[in-house]
This record gives structure tokens, C-alpha cells and sequence, in this order.
């Protein structure tokens, strides 16, 4: 469970991997609302469905979300990116784009949100300059759903086409210096 199918990572260390098993059991027990984790055989990358919550503008709508976990895992933040909707393609569509090392992200096409680039890149303080070890995988997933449950409208962000032209051949969006203006969405 230690190793990583993609070259560049390191696999996760001894205390990495206890929290990870820990969390996983905790997930299992008592699942955040919203979410199911799609078991793998590999406990360094999670794949998880996110649906949105209802009377939102995501209600009923699901995505995946793909989390990356570093190998000092908790005390660097794991990297999450979005998936695919279900909605729109096949289930098992999946564009490697961010979590080539360790990534919170939607894989595109992302939910079209004001913090969510088309990429699957999620611009959300937690994930980068406001991360805590404290955090589960659990504390991340529910901030996003309230992120995108509090989006009054479904648009990409102002500089969407910039970011991604910016961010080719695999850039983690841990590499981007973010700049969190917006507590609204």
C-alpha cells in the first residue's frame, strides 16, 4: 500500500500510512454526507464521489474528486483535483492532469464554479496556505461541498483560460502562488 504506480512519487512514510488507515476506517464507519470513497488498492491516491448537496445548484449532480497524498502526509496538505460529472461522461474518464504528484482536483470537465478551473484545479485555502495537520480527508471533502454549495452561480473563473493555458503538461496546483480574495463562494 506504500507504493505508487507513478514514478515521480515518493510512497508514503510509516506515519503517513497509519493516519491514511485511519482515516479510511473512520470513512467507512461514519462517511461525510455527500461523499463515497471508490476503493483501490492504492491508499496514496483516493477516489471519491462527490454529490451535490441538495437545493444547491449542484443537487444531484456527481463528480469525482481524485485526492493525492504526499508521502509527509498529514503535515503537507494532500492535493485534490476534480474528476469528471458523471452526468456528462463515461464513468471511468480520467484526465491525469494535477495529481501527477499529489493533488485535490476535479477531473474535467469540473463542476463550473468560481473557484474550480477547468483543469480540475480547486482554489481553496485549505489546500495550500491554510492547511493544518489537524485536517482529514474528511474536513477537505466537506469544505468543498460547502464551497460549492454557497456558489451562487455556475461560471469558471475570471482568469480560467490564462491558468490552465499556464498550467501544461501536469503543473500541480501546489506550484501556483494563489491568491484567496473570495470567502463568498
Amino acid at each position: 500500500m506504500t507504493s505508487s504506480s507513478s514514478p515521480s512519487r515518493k510512497a508514503l512514510s510509516k506515519i503517513a500510512c497509519n493516519r491514511l488507515q485511519k482515516e479510511l476506517s473512520e470513512w467507512q464507519v461514519n462517511p461525510p454526507t455527500g461523499f463515497n470513497h471508490k476503493v483501490t488498492d492504492n491508499l496514496q491516491k483516493w477516489i471519491i464521489e462527490v454529490t451535490g448537496a441538495p437545493g444547491t445548484l449542484y443537487a444531484n449532480e456527481t463528480y469525482k474528486l481524485q485526492v493525492d497524498f504526499p508521502e509527509h502526509y498529514p503535515m503537507e496538505s494532500p492535493q485534490a483535483t476534480s474528476l469528471i460529472s458523471f452526468l456528462e461522461f463515461t464513468f471511468e474518464f480520467y484526465l491525469f492532469i494535477f495529481f501527477c504528484w499529489q493533488s485535490n482536483l476535479f477531473v474535467p470537465p469540473a463542476p463550473l464554479h468560481p473557484h474550480i478551473y477547468s483543469n480540475g484545479h480547486i482554489c481553496l485555502d485549505i489546500l495550500y496556505d491554510s492547511w493544518s495537520p489537524a485536517m482529514t480527508v474528511s474536513s477537505v471533502c466537506i469544505s468543498i461541498l460547502s464551497m460549492l454549495s454557497s456558489s451562487p452561480e455556475k461560471q469558471r473563473p475570471a482568469d480560467n483560460d490564462r491558468y490552465v493555458k499556464n498550467c501544461k503538461n501536469g503543473r500541480s496546483p501546489k506550484e501556483t502562488r494563489w491568491w484567496f480574495h473570495d470567502d463568498k463562494a
